[in-house]
């Protein structure tokens, strides 16, 4: 079949499952607001399926992420909202407004020449939302996402109006800096508010690093988790083989299981 065809096919199995007297009870009882958590579990999925290399799994998950949109766009088509082609279009028209250097002049830029493009464009996007820009700065940046995401969005915007560091040098300063601030709030009360503050400020300002670096932070947290949990079953699978378990080794014999297990991956 034609990629219209397909199309076609998954909208018209999205209609039938939601059809009043013929369509599955579960998806029936959906709505825009319940269908959220599994649209974020879909995405994860095919996050941590490209970044195991598990390439093969890749359209499965893909098709799951697609069932999503194909989802919500039935939802509001049942409330005269908009459809399917709808959101197409307004995705073509976005993208051919985005890339000028692509669809208009046919221009070659540079990356910093490109991403100041593509500032620019997203603030008049902005712009042309509100009759107030002052208030439109972060208004396309939901609250829903991860707070590293986040927090690099917002680094981006401000980058975008010149308040920027030079380089990741200024940005690498600043997480030494938060870092004694944060034993010096440590040292007064470790439990305090102002102690969990500074400890914001400095996850912040690594986030600032990682965006100089170009390095998405999300990703990075995330491969920092897959690697500590693949040491920690290898220090299991150490002490296993000395007749010892998580349970009754002391921290001491875990922390040289730790160590040794380290070796190799040096």
């Amino acid at each position: 079949m034609s990629d219209k065809q397909v199309i076609e096919q998954s909208l018209a199995i999205m209609a039938k499952l939601r059809d009043p007297e013929s369509g599955c009870p579960w998806d029936l009882k959906q709505d825009f607001k319940s269908i959220v958590p599994h649209t974020l579990e879909e995405a994860y999925e095919v996050a941590d399926c490209i970044e195991k290399g598990e390439l093969t799994e890749l359209k499965s998950e893909l098709g799951d992420l697609l069932f999503q949109v194909i989802f919500y766009a039935q939802l509001a088509k049942e409330q005269g909202l908009f459809d399917f082609a709808d959101v197409a279009n307004t995705l073509n028209e976005k993208l051919v407004r985005r890339h000028p250097h692509v669809f208009a002049e046919q221009s070659e830029l540079s990356d910093a020449e490109l991403s100041a493009q593509w500032q620019a464009i997203k603030a008049q996007e902005r712009a042309e939302k509100t009759a107030s820009p002052q208030m439109s700065l972060w208004q396309d940046i939901p609250d829903a996402i991860p707070g590293l995401s986040k927090a690099k969005k917002i680094q981006q915007r401000v980058a975008s109006l010149g308040f920027d560091w030079p380089s990741y040098h200024g940005a690498l300063d600043k997480v030494a800096e938060e870092i004694d601030e944060v034993k010096e709030a440590l040292q007064q009360d470790p439990y305090s508010e102002h102690s969990a503050e500074e400890l914001g400020d400095l996850l912040f300002a690594t986030v600032n690093v990682a965006r100089h670096l170009k390095r998405d932070p999300e990703q990075l947290l995330r491969n920092a988790n897959r690697k500590f949990t693949s040491r920690f079953e290898k220090v299991e699978a150490y002490l296993s083989t000395r007749g010892q378990s998580l349970e009754t080794a002391t921290l001491e014999q875990m922390d040289e299981a730790w160590e040794a297990i380290k070796l190799p991956t040096k």
